[in-house]
């Protein structure tokens, strides 16, 4: 049976989701765990402890063996192709980390594989979501940051160093705002969740917002999931707002564009769910920041179709494959 499936772990700041897939994709059973922060008994340490009770559960549910099931494992940073991660800004406790050797260790694991969490996305995307039977296309993931994974010729790249398709730290302004990654002007720090954040307090702040602080009673009392929801109900000052994410959105597309020869782009993530205004905006602003958008093929800018399980598919995926 371990041939045929595989466990996938999405490891985030805030959760790690844990799921038992088949080679069609389909998710057979699945588990949710808050990511620890401690250090106290070494960088990753309490996070390989959650990992391993996670597997260890879904295998004696199934009827598995942790020791030969396929195993892979999405993180959000920089993964080198060792499979230890090198830096993440959400989950720097875990900085270091070398979860292969530690889950071997705890369970006795030997198919253990690491990817880049929004790489794992691209893949599962491309293998059973809405790249499916594009060979070149860029996945961007708006959550908290900006995730990518860049698929050309039908395969993903990592780069010499396994760091390829950090695209949420293209600079799309010199000196502007600071970034956790500790770089400024990060296009996270304009077109994700993390994002529309600022840009509701910055807005609330200058009264564009004036019927949300109503609402909420303060303007330090509206956030992002308030615009969002108020754009559902096309109120004109959150719409604003949430087409100025999508003109964010389409500097960084347009950049990629130059840079690769794509035109198609896969958007996921949580703030994905605010699609209908900030795609379009996206798409109707791409003629400005793409050199030679005439001449180019038509942009195909479309909502990813795995939704919140992206992620953990594609490391299951990513297990499987490379345990083959």
């Amino acid at each position: 049976m371990s041939s045929t499936v595989g466990i996938g772990l999405d490891v985030g700041g805030t959760k790690s989701q844990a799921v038992l897939v088949n080679m069609a994709g389909e998710v057979l059973a699945e588990q949710r765990t808050p990511s620890p922060h401690d250090t106290s008994e070494g960088a990753g340490t309490a996070l390989a402890g959650v990992l391993a009770k996670q597997i260890a559960d879904l295998c004696d549910e199934n009827g598995l063996d942790p020791v030969t099931v396929p195993i892979g494992i999405g993180l959000p940073g920089l993964v080198r192709r060792s499979g230890k991660l090198a830096f993440a800004p959400n989950l720097q406790s875990a900085n270091g980390v070398d979860l292969p050797t530690l889950l071997r260790e705890a369970i006795g694991a030997t198919n253990v594989h690491v990817e880049n969490d929004a790489n794992a996305a691209a893949l599962a995307e491309h293998e059973w979501g809405a790249g499916r039977g594009i060979d070149d296309f860029v996945m961007v993931t708006l959550g908290t940051g900006i995730g990518g994974g860049v698929i050309a010729n039908g395969e993903l790249v990592r780069g010499g160093s396994g760091f390829g398709g950090e695209i949420g730290h293209l600079i799309v302004l010199a000196d502007g705002v600071l970034c956790p990654c500790g770089v400024r002007g990060c296009w996270e720090r304009y077109a994700s969740g993390g994002g529309l954040q600022r840009m509701t307090r910055e807005a609330a702040e200058a009264g564009r917002l004036p019927t949300l602080v109503e609402r909420k009673g303060s303007i330090d009392a509206v956030r992002a999931e308030d615009v969002t929801a108020a754009g559902d109900e096309n109120l004109g000052e959150a719409v604003a707002l949430l087409r100025e994410v999508g003109r964010w959105l389409a500097v960084g597309l347009g950049s990629l564009a130059v840079i690769l020869g794509t035109n198609d782009f896969v958007i996921g993530g949580g703030l994905s769910s605010a699609s209908g205004h900030i795609l379009p905006s996206a798409r109707e602003h791409l003629r400005e920041f793409t050199m030679g958008y005439e001449w180019r093929p038509p942009f195909n800018v479309q909502l990813a179709s795995l939704g919140e399980h992206a992620g953990a598919l594609g490391a299951a995926l990513v297990g499987m494959q490379r345990s083959a």
